[in-house]
């Protein structure tokens, strides 16, 4: 290595890394497999799927997961208060959620305040954007587009809408986006509502919006909507709209014990 210069070496080791990133994308814009993960985790407590993508995300990083994994699930009755959020858009009392048993779990991912509870489709993608070419706008959009394909499902004509990330019906909003990054690697993602109670909606300023009104498949269709519907769907769109080789594995490879209700 002697007399070479080191600014060089940097440079064609920067080089190299442009190189395998430029293969790595025309891998997938020619639609050949790329593999990943997907792993269904039932009904699970929102503390328990956090600790769990935190967990996941330092082992994405570190190579431990070699590949992209897709988490879904569902959750018991929560509120959670994005990184932007303030408790000024809820609209009911400490006491009275005390009293129906709801947590108010503040945490790293964009927007503001929303409502998870049982019947409501959550996927996180633990994902190296990266690796996969997107941006984070990019992302959020894909997210956005695998909603749109689940509501086309169902015959729902449903929407963007500039003030807001996620999925709507007209005025109502139909499923939220909300994601986190460290180091590149994506965290969090999106909540689409299946057949939940919209009730609890009407306790807050949903995403910090005053006036808005939910919706839930089961509501704009008057059918039985479920998720087992909804998930025979699902790996078709993300195959599709992340050009990937899905294969479904099982939680234990990646947490010992995952408790299943709070």
């Amino acid at each position: 290595m002697r007399g070479r210069n080191p600014a060089v070496l940097l440079l064609v080791a920067g080089c190299w890394l442009l190189v395998k990133h430029y293969f790595f994308c025309q891998h997938l814009h020619k639609g050949l497999t790329v593999s990943a993960l997907y792993c269904h985790l039932g009904l699970l407590a929102y503390q328990a799927a956090h600790d769990l993508q935190t967990s996941l995300v330092q082992r994405r990083r570190r190579g431990e997961l070699d590949q992209d994994l897709f988490l879904i699930t569902e959750h018991p009755p929560v509120f959670t208060l994005g990184r932007r959020g303030t408790r000024n858009h809820l609209l009911v009392s400490e006491a009275f959620l005390s009293h129906e048993g709801i947590r108010v779990v503040p945490i790293e991912r964009g927007g503001d305040i929303t409502y998870h509870g049982p019947g409501q489709l959550v996927l996180y993608p633990i994902i190296d954007l990266r690796q996969a070419g997107l941006s984070a706008t990019g992302y959020v959009t894909k997210l956005e587009e695998l909603m749109l394909r689940i509501a086309a499902d169902w015959n729902i004509t449903a929407n963007r809408d500039p003030r807001n990330r996620g999925i709507w019906v007209g005025d109502k909003k139909l499923g939220s986006v909300g994601i986190a990054i460290r180091h590149g690697i994506a965290f969090h993602g999106l909540a689409l509502n299946v057949n939940p109670s919209l009730t609890p909606f009407g306790w807050i300023n949903p995403c910090g919006l005053s006036g808005v009104e939910m919706t839930s498949i089961a509501k704009e269709t008057g059918q039985e909507a479920t998720l087992a519907k909804v998930l025979s769907r699902l790996i078709h769109h993300l195959k599709d709209i992340f050009n990937r080789d899905f294969k479904e594995t099982t939680k234990e490879p990646f947490v010992l014990a995952v408790p299943e209700v709070p």
